[in-house]
């Protein structure tokens, strides 16, 4: 067998330490801030938290609240500093400018001897990816394929609009290891896939499937700002907030931790690893249940 690389390396006796990315309300992040309080044994220590919108998510609230410092850089504020209005990365000069922020970023998290990050509700796409190793919370089950690709991709809704359309009975939170963007959204939910949640039922509300695919046909080529506004993006909006108390909070945590024990690793060829006991195994994904875990072992999943 191929030599397995673990995730993070740290030294024998010593607890990563680990900087949890948020955005927004930061409900994942303080299911792992309340896990970590809660456990005296806890094999990580949260060192920082870090936001993109220092004014309108709980960053600061949280930071107090669990004693962990904060650092901020409005993505923004640092975009319109260079003239630009729009946060995008679809141009030269916006990629230039997002790798300029991630740089200022990574100089701010420098200090505190980051081993790992967590993407937690975490919107801007950065590259910090390719130097440090970063988990990431992704509101689809990047198991399910089509024509041997993954389905259930994108940004915002799409994964669970793409999983309503497909007429899937459930949803699923996944956990990847976050890889570099290359200029296109997709390509960082690419990342082997440490671990999904139990499945969480998606309920239409008595709408047929065929009124949902007609919302579709009627979306303009460009997404509006602030959405669409029609009754499958409700629906999804709906799904993905239930998703979140029932997917994200099962599975973050918990991956967080396997993480931080060494549980994760990967070989030369990118295969995926889960070390139970003293022996890697290759395997698809963990599924996550609670403190259960069900372990996909290579070959497991159907192609």
């Amino acid at each position: 067998m191929n030599d397995i690389r673990p995730i993070i390396g740290t030294e024998p006796g010593r607890r990563p330490r680990v900087a949890i990315f948020m955005s927004g309300s930061g409900s994942n992040a303080e299911q792992i801030l309340r896990r970590v309080r809660g456990d005296g044994q806890a094999p990580l220590e949260v060192a920082v938290l870090v936001t993109d919108a220092p004014e309108t998510s709980r960053a600061r609230e949280l930071g107090a609240a669990y004693g962990v410092p904060v650092v901020e850089n409005d993505i923004r504020r640092f975009y319109h500093d260079r003239g630009e209005a729009r946060l995008s990365v679809a141009t030269p000069t916006g990629r230039q400018i997002r790798e300029a922020w991630t740089d200022a970023l990574r100089a701010q998290l420098q200090p505190y001897g980051i081993d790992f990050g967590v993407f937690a509700g975490f919107v801007p796409l950065t590259n910090l990816t390719d130097r440090l190793p970063c988990l990431n919370v992704h509101p689809g089950d990047l198991t399910y394929l089509r024509d041997g690709r993954r389905h259930l991709v994108g940004l915002h809704t799409v994964p669970i609009e793409r999983a309503i359309l497909e007429g899937l009975k459930s949803l699923r939170s996944s956990v990847i290891q976050a890889v570099p963007y290359t200029g296109q959204g997709d390509d960082m939910d690419s990342g082997p896939i440490l671990g999904i949640s139990p499945p969480v039922a998606i309920d239409l509300s008595g709408v047929k499937l065929s009124e949902l695919r007609a919302c579709v046909e009627a979306r303009p080529e460009r997404r509006p700002k602030g959405g669409y506004g029609d009754r499958l993006e409700e629906l999804a909006v709906q799904s993905q907030e239930r998703l979140k108390r029932e997917g994200d909070w099962v599975v973050l945590p918990e991956v967080t931790y396997d993480v931080a024990r060494g549980r994760f690793g990967t070989d030369a060829t990118g295969q995926l690893h889960y070390r139970l006991k003293a022996r890697w195994h290759p395997i698809q994904t963990v599924v996550y249940d609670g403190l259960e875990r069900e372990v996909l072992f290579a070959g497991s999943l159907e192609e």
